[in-house]
């Protein structure tokens, strides 16, 4: 990963902020240390509002506008690496539902060799793939879709990580994911929230159910302004 100088910060935006933060998800129990050591050198206040930035690296979800929020730094972790578990290499290629401020995105991009990003919200899209770019990270591709159809024309993918809560998985994402693909996503309503793991097997899908969760909800459509 490849990090300027501009992106370090001071204060509650530096090196040492990130690094707390880091122990801080080791002590909740995130224990894979690739993950780990990815979310110490992204700088997350640079997806944030100015605003928020001194926030950065609390274990909180914050308001990125458009009714939406970048994730808890440990559900970020968390998903990451429930869909990273049990490979012995990195995934080839991982479907994103759900770009918004791009964070999550870079998280995959430094762990996986490719990863598509759908958003439904244009104007997050742009500032994410901007963001990204101000990163120099190329390993993305993005697209501006309903993510309830997931984005077939570069399917199978080996996962699929989506970052709001539908009341049930959509069957079009779990037809995309490859032969021992997992598919990681809440599913609920406003009122009650789980994580869950879908895993592709031959003729069938393994699910688990990992932990309560709070997320803004899978929207349809898309919104170009």
């Amino acid at each position: 990963m490849q990090t300027d100088n501009k992106f370090t910060g001071s204060g509650m935006t530096s090196d040492r902020a990130r690094n707390r933060l880091v122990e801080q998800l080791r002590e909740l129990g995130i224990s894979n240390e690739e993950v780990l050591w990815v979310i110490s050198k992204i700088p997350r206040h640079i997806f944030l509002p100015r605003a928020l930035q001194s926030r950065a690296y609390e274990n909180i979800a914050l308001p990125i506008g458009h009714g939406q929020t970048i994730s808890q730094p440990y559900i970020v972790a968390l998903m990451t690496a429930l869909l990273l578990a049990d490979t012995q290499r990195p995934l080839e290629k991982v479907l994103e539902i759900g770009t918004g401020c791009g964070y999550q995105t870079a998280v995959l991009a430094n762990l996986c060799r490719h990863v598509y990003s759908i958003e439904r919200i244009a104007e997050l899209m742009w500032d994410a793939r901007n963001r990204l770019y101000d990163l120099k990270i190329k390993n993305t591709s993005f697209e501006i879709a309903d993510g309830y159809n997931g984005w077939p024309e570069n399917a199978p993918y080996d996962g699929i990580l989506a970052a709001a809560a539908s009341s049930e998985v959509p069957q079009k994402l779990l037809q995309q994911l490859s032969p021992g693909g997992r598919l990681v996503m809440p599913v609920g309503d406003d009122e009650s929230q789980v994580l869950k793991v879908m895993t592709r097997n031959k003729n069938n899908f393994i699910e688990q159910n990992i932990t309560a969760v709070r997320f803004v909800a899978f929207r349809r459509g898309i919104k170009k302004q």
